[in-house]
Parts: C-alpha cells; structure tokens; sequence
C-alpha cells in the first residue's frame, strides 16, 4: 500500500504474542512512538515534559470521577487516556536522552517488591494496617539510604489538593505511632477546633481577628480530615460528593424558582431548597 501523500501511513502493529494485556500495551507503544515520529502528530511532536504532566493531572481527576459517578465505560475512557499520558511522557523523555519506559517499569516493579517484604520474601503483614507499616519502613530506609528527607512525613507532594494531603499527611504520621487509640480523639479534635473558631469568629473585628480566623478554620478542617481517615472515610471524596449534592440541589432550586434569585428572599430560597432537597432525597432512595 502506498504511502498518503500527506504523509500519513497505516499503523504497523507489532505481531502478537498471545497475551492479551501485553499484547494491547505494545499496540499502544507503536502508536506513541508514532504520534512522535518527525512525520507524525504536529500536537504531540511539539510536547514537552512540563506540557504534558498537568494533562496527567487533569486525566487523573477525570478517572477519579468516573470512578465515583459509577461509569464503568468512563472509567475505560479515562484510565485509558492516562495510560498513553504515561507513554507519551516516557516517549518524549527517551527522545531527549534522558529515560524511557522500560526504565520506569522496571523502576516501579522492583520498588513494589521492596515494599511488598510479605509477599515477595520472608515479612509477615497480616493485615492492610501491617502491611501499610511495612511499605513505610520500607520507605524510610529508601530515604535514609539515600540521604534524602527521612521524616515519617516526607514523600507527601505539596501540590496534592490540601484535604488529600491532610489525609496522606495523617496516615502517615498515625503509622508512625502518633495517633488517637480510637476515632473519639479525632471526634473530640474537631469538637475543640470548632469551639476555638467561635472564639475566633467572635474576635473578627479585633485587630489581628481575621488571621486568627483563618488559622482555626484551617485547623477545623485538618481536623475534619483527620477525623475522616480515622473513620475510613477519604475527606476529599467526601467533599466531591457534598459539592455535586450541593449543585444538584442548587440547579433544581433555580429551576423551580424559575425567577432570578436576587428577586428572591433567603426565605424563599430556603424554603424550596428544602423541598428540592426533600424530592432528591427520596429519588436517590427510591
């Protein structure tokens, strides 16, 4: 078959060997390295690394919604579309001399059988909590090791949204050994920080009151973080779910208004807030 006289060609798939996984990773390797061929893709030809990792991001929240909202097709869409991110930045990092995939496989295989000593040597993890000990020890001699950051803490990005990073923030300092002995302590947090931003709140007009403000209501929600994670409960789900509750109820609340709402009163709004909230309520029950 001739070439396209654009410059376009059929994609030469490899030859199967007979692994279905595999098999589907390298069809999707051809096609990346295709893409960034002098001929290929002019959008992907021109990405760098800085370009392409806040795509990584974006693609990452896309799944996690997909998996929350219970579209199993979504979910194939999205996890799909951040596997070839990782591809494409391998690529690009190759080109440049500096990595390739196999490196980063490789990489993360032999890092997850270090941090797995209870399945692939002679430690014992008799449950998730065990097991979670084990992975961290096993980081902390990683850092020593290589005379990096070897706090209990260390390894938690800082551009992790801020309640994702207050739950990893208290895992991690709980398989430490700082910790509650159950979740009443939690609880019990949460109680005084609210108590503490009254306070604040009280104070707001005082000189330095709005900082004090902004400090407890930082605390308050740290503690509502950590609260979370000593119930099992991420607090970052947990807010992506509140805030799609939270918008249901406000477009059905515009929509049986029907009228702009600074023609309304609060009472009026808070009265059909109440009913849509009701009628939604029931229809998720239902």
């Amino acid at each position: 078959m001739k070439n396209d006289p654009t410059g376009a060609r059929p994609l030469e798939e490899p030859e199967p060997i007979g692994e279905e996984r595999a098999d589907a990773l390298r069809k999707l390797l051809a096609i990346v390295d295709r893409l960034r061929d002098p001929d290929g893709c002019p959008w992907d030809r021109e990405q760098t690394l800085a370009s392409v990792a806040p795509h990584l991001v974006e693609e990452s929240h896309e799944l996690v919604e997909a998996v929350e909202t219970g579209d199993e097709q979504h979910v194939v869409e999205e996890a799909g579309d951040l596997l070839m991110g990782i591809f494409l930045l391998s690529r690009i990092a190759e080109q440049e001399g500096r990595f390739d995939l196999a490196r980063v496989a490789a990489g993360v295989s032999d890092k997850l059988v270090r941090r797995h000593p209870h399945v692939f040597s002679d430690g014992s993890a008799d449950s998730s909590a065990a097991a979670l000990v084990n992975w961290e020890a096993a980081k902390k001699r990683e850092r020593q090791a290589a005379q990096s950051d070897a706090s209990a803490l260390a390894g938690v990005p800082r551009a992790l949204p801020a309640l994702q990073r207050a739950r990893r923030l208290c895992e991690k300092a709980v398989a430490a050994g700082f910790k509650w002995s159950d979740a009443e302590g939690a609880l019990a947090k949460v109680r005084e920080e609210t108590r503490e931003l009254g306070e604040a709140f009280e104070g707001l007009e005082s000189a330095g009151g709005r900082e004090r403000l902004e400090h407890e209501l930082g605390d308050l929600l740290i503690a509502a973080a950590i609260l979370g994670t000593y119930v099992g409960i991420d607090p970052e789900r947990a807010l992506r779910q509140a805030l799609r509750r939270f918008e249901r109820r406000f477009r059905a609340m515009e929509e049986a208004i029907a009228a702009p709402l600074a023609e309304c009163t609060l009472e009026r709004m808070t009265e059909v807030w109440q009913e849509v909230k009701r009628a939604l309520d029931q229809e998720q029950s239902g």
